[in-house]
């Protein structure tokens, strides 16, 4: 049976009152779209990541002091950055030599076929105009330009799919912000609490529910429906999340854009593909199911000068193989510096991957 024949088929049993003709179309077309994207998927195989946001301009570190955290974008909560003072940053984040074509270009001719950009990490600046919270670089930074806006255009002229970061559960900026390990089990990524509870005490009245809906949602809608098609959304980091809250972003995503792919740590099983630890490699993998391993080039995600141990071409090349081999995509991050520009460690790499 041909999918016209499925369709036509289709729409007689809704036009003899079994379902409505409309919705059931919609669906039909819907699930063929996911069904080609995860076909386009399996066949990538190579895709770039980009992790980008106020904590650049920390570049690790605080006070003087190499931050505690390896991780770059995580030294707000690290060294327990007030908001007064890591909002300031705004102020600071001015990216000149920023060129989105330029990365484009870059992650292509190193054999790329999509990239994904932080459109909002754990600190909870966003890197787009949002209309939900003014903490965005829009409103808030010299900058007042639309880094989404922009990486999805040069995606688009450079034939690269786009996909964007969201941190639907962490966000450091607002007192109800996830981290904690819910009621219902939810299993948290790790065993310290993630909340910012410096600003606000551990023990205030929180309820991640209110972060939830007055940002959380409105946000990913917002992404979902100004920057063209997305190939994928990666979430990051269950912790406080609740079953229900995911199954919502679910459906949010399978609204506005029903060919876009659900990463796994959107939380609970749920999503169209796994995604192992950080720099981790499937054990196996089986048949049925999508995979993506997501690695560094160095150690840290965020840009972070000290951090000099780049991985050699020669190893990225064996892990990108590796991935291959069992079936998983391989998703490379850069951590792009304040001015906007790929750090030389990173343009090594990718120049030795071409051809």
């Amino acid at each position: 049976m041909t999918r016209r024949d499925f369709l036509g088929g289709a729409a007689a049993m809704a036009t003899a009152g079994c379902v409505s003709s409309g919705s059931l179309v919609k669906n039909v077309a819907g699930s063929a779209s996911l069904e080609a994207t995860k076909k386009w998927f399996k066949e990538a195989q190579f895709g770039m990541m980009a992790h980008w946001g106020l904590y650049t301009l920390l570049g690790g570190e605080w006070n003087g002091r190499p931050g505690r955290h390896a991780y770059g974008e995580w030294i707000q909560w690290g060294e327990k950055i007030p908001m007064k003072d890591y909002g300031a940053l705004a102020k600071a984040f001015n990216p000149i030599m920023f060129n989105p074509k330029d990365w484009m270009k870059r992650a292509r001719d190193a054999g790329m076929k999509y990239f994904v950009f932080t459109s909002k990490h754990h600190d909870g600046f966003a890197m787009y105009r949002s209309r939900v919270s003014k903490y965005n670089v829009v409103d808030a930074t010299p900058f007042k330009r639309d880094i989404v806006e922009e990486l999805a255009e040069a995606c688009r002229d450079t034939g690269l799919k786009f996909g964007l970061y969201y941190s639907q559960d962490l966000d450091w900026s607002e007192p109800d912000g996830g981290g904690k390990k819910n009621e219902a089990g939810q299993r948290n990524w790790g065993k310290a609490d993630w909340r910012n509870t410096w600003d606000w005490p551990a023990d205030r009245d929180y309820d991640f529910s209110r972060y939830f809906e007055s940002k959380c949602k409105g946000q990913v809608e917002e992404i979902l429906t100004q920057y063209g098609d997305l190939c994928l959304i990666w979430f990051d980091v269950p912790s406080t999340i609740t079953f229900n809250q995911c199954k919502e972003l679910e459906a949010m995503v399978r609204k506005y854009q029903p060919g876009c792919l659900i990463n796994g740590r959107l939380g609970y099983g749920l999503g169209d593909y796994t995604t192992p630890g950080d720099n981790c490699i499937a054990d196996k993998t089986d048949a049925g199911r999508l995979y993506e391993t997501v690695g560094t080039m160095n150690h840290s995600w965020g840009y972070r000068p000290t951090d000099v141990k780049y991985r050699s071409v020669e190893e990225i090349k064996a892990i990108k193989a590796k991935c291959a081999s069992i079936g998983s995509n391989y998703m490379l991050n850069i951590g792009p510096d304040p001015l906007g520009r790929i750090p030389a460690g990173g343009i090594k790499i990718l120049n030795g991957l071409k051809g």
